[in-house]
């Protein structure tokens, strides 16, 4: 038998219908911005494709700049808006996001330190969900960005975005969500959200790797570009564009419009299925973040008494899951979200993610929970534990 994919942030499948799209582009080669034929045809397949995921995510086709993917367009975000207020000579220097953001979010956080800016930090709860309450507080009259993510990649989270944008707004600040994550799992509206930009990822949606999208809204303050050079992408964003890619973006954004409840609906039932055939075998487990407020198919659970690094490796051949945790410098450190959240160490040790996408079946859910349960008594018995 073949691996069982079900670590949704490195291995969700290409959709069909983008890949088909792909082929068809690659089969005209063209520069969507060279004025014959086949840059015309290009350039259509460009606007098709921005016309797509535009619908996708609430917003005017105008409003969305491609980018190589999700990390792309946050540093664009964060560090371009930072930039431009500073020109423009406005006071307002500081920039507050969640502490369980994506490393690409986390990263640029430094580097706005080291260009004079201030960061500050949102509180989470225990659920990983922002502390509206806190936030609220922390909003003042030199608040210039507030970036919070439409749904963390490691617990599933599913931030109150729309509330904490009201908030934003109301003290007078920018709001930014990286919905990489969110996008094609959950309805979203950018105007509903009162979103003045948003991240997108065409991967996370089945789509191609290395093609992404940032929105910037019509009335909201440009950011200043991080790349230079022909001015493509409204200047935002110099570089030939890559009409294969953004032709698979828009296929599996279409798709993804059309199958967004049935496939919310079938994630959350496998997870289901996954979960219940754990109990049956007598896996001990524990649910990390919000079981209300959670994306559907997304799952980050402790498994008591085991170290999850061991049970990944052990498994490695036939189920694709991950952890949280990260090798740096040849030291393994643990997941930024489970830390804030409020896990002890060996909590954090144990806890393993994983996500049921569209492609995943029912037998693949026993099968996870079976390959899973045989690889906890295993690693109980290696280290002199009792087998669950």
């Amino acid at each position: 038998m073949g691996i069982i994919y079900l670590d949704g942030h490195a291995t969700t499948p290409l959709a069909p219908e983008a890949a088909a799209a792909i082929t068809d582009a690659w089969s005209a080669p063209g520069n969507p911005g060279s004025p014959h034929a086949a840059g015309a045809r290009a350039a259509k397949i460009v606007e098709v494709g921005r016309a797509a995921v535009a619908k996708l995510v609430g917003a005017a086709p105008s409003e969305l700049c491609f980018t190589s993917g999700a990390t792309e367009a946050n540093n664009i975000v964060l560090l371009g808006v930072a930039r431009a207020a500073r020109t423009s000579g406005s006071k307002r220097d500081r920039v507050l996001m969640t502490p369980i953001e994506h490393k690409s979010v986390l990263a640029c956080a430094d580097a706005l330190r080291s260009e004079g800016f201030e960061v500050g930090w949102t509180k989470v709860g225990p659920d990983g969900l922002v502390d509206l309450n806190n936030l609220a507080l922390l909003l003042d009259e030199r608040t210039l960005l507030l970036s919070i993510g439409g749904a963390n990649g490691e617990i599933g989270a599913v931030q109150p975005v729309a509330e904490a944008a009201a908030l934003g707004h109301r003290a007078g600040a920018l709001v930014h969500s990286d919905l990489a994550q969110m996008t094609g799992k959950l309805p979203l509206d950018v105007i509903d959200l009162e979103l003045d930009y948003a991240s997108f990822s065409a991967h996370k949606i089945y789509g191609p790797v290395g093609i992404g999208a940032l929105y910037v809204a019509a009335g909201a303050l440009a950011p200043t570009p991080l790349v230079f050079g022909g001015g493509q992408e409204g200047g935002l964003r110099s570089g030939t564009i890559s009409h294969p890619l953004v032709a698979g973006f828009g296929a599996a954004a279409e798709v993804a419009g059309h199958r967004l409840a049935d496939d919310a609906l079938h994630s959350q039932e496998l997870a289901h299925i996954f979960l219940r055939a754990l109990d049956q075998r007598q896996v001990r487990w524990r649910l990390n973040g919000s079981e209300q407020h959670r994306l559907p198919g997304s799952i980050n659970i402790q498994l008591i008494g085991v170290d999850a690094e061991n049970i990944v490796e052990r498994l490695s051949q036939s189920l694709a899951i991950s952890t949280g945790s990260a090798c740096q410098s040849g030291q393994i450190a643990s997941s930024h979200v489970l830390q804030e959240i409020g896990l002890m160490h060996e909590q954090q040790r144990s806890s393993a993610r994983m996500y049921f996408s569209r492609y995943n079946t029912t037998d693949d859910a026993h099968r996870a929970a079976e390959l899973m349960a045989s690889a906890v008594r295993a690693e109980s018995l290696a280290t002199g534990g009792l087998v669950q």
